[in-house]
């Protein structure tokens, strides 16, 4: 992120901000989508991070930590997001993928199906973890520090966050029992 920019906006320059959103402005609403797995509620969770950046703003201290600090203000305002609308639609999207971790050819439409559900039951702290690490390509020292908290409970947190996608798409997986008719 250009520094002047930062400092800019820092000292109440709305142009300068205006810029910084328009730049910062598709990668978050990409990290958005990804941890909520809806628009509606990604646009939401990006439009509160701008309004608390704004704000925010000129008590930031490391004008070379922007983007860290603004990835932190959008997992908040997402977590908050998510509690705010609590029902889970079904609701799917193919959202481009413009990360480091780039599509694999490989996969199958079922195996991504089978994903997507998998990362649906999950709750918004663990998906935020997943794209971290695999959308972004963050390692956990990297996460932690965005993040604002200690390496190892970033790495507990990776940790369960990969368990718990087993999980789900294992429970995800196993046949249905039918009973008297019903399931």
């Amino acid at each position: 992120m250009d520094r002047d920019l930062v400092e800019k906006a820092q000292q109440g320059d709305r142009e300068a901000f205006a810029v910084l959103a328009r730049l910062s402005g598709d990668r978050l609403m990409a990290i958005a989508q990804r941890i909520l797995r809806d628009v509606g509620r990604a646009e939401d969770a990006v439009q509160q991070t701008l309004v608390i950046a704004w704000r925010q703003l000129p008590g930031l201290r490391d004008t070379d930590r922007f983007d860290a600090w603004l990835q932190r203000l959008l997992v908040n305002a997402s977590y908050a997001e998510a509690r705010r609308s609590r029902a889970w639609n079904a609701n799917i999207r193919v959202l481009p993928v413009d990360g480091p971790a780039g599509p694999d050819e490989a996969i199958s439409i079922d195996d991504r199906d089978r994903l997507e559900r998998g990362f649906r039951r999950l709750p918004p702290e663990q998906r935020a973890m997943l794209v971290f690490t695999h959308y972004l390509g963050l390692t956990p020292t990297e996460i932690a520090e965005r993040l604002g908290i200690p390496v190892g409970t970033a790495n507990s947190r990776l940790h369960y966050a990969h368990r718990a996608m087993r999980a789900a798409i294992e429970a995800d997986e196993r046949p249905v029992a039918v009973v008297g008719g019903r399931r």
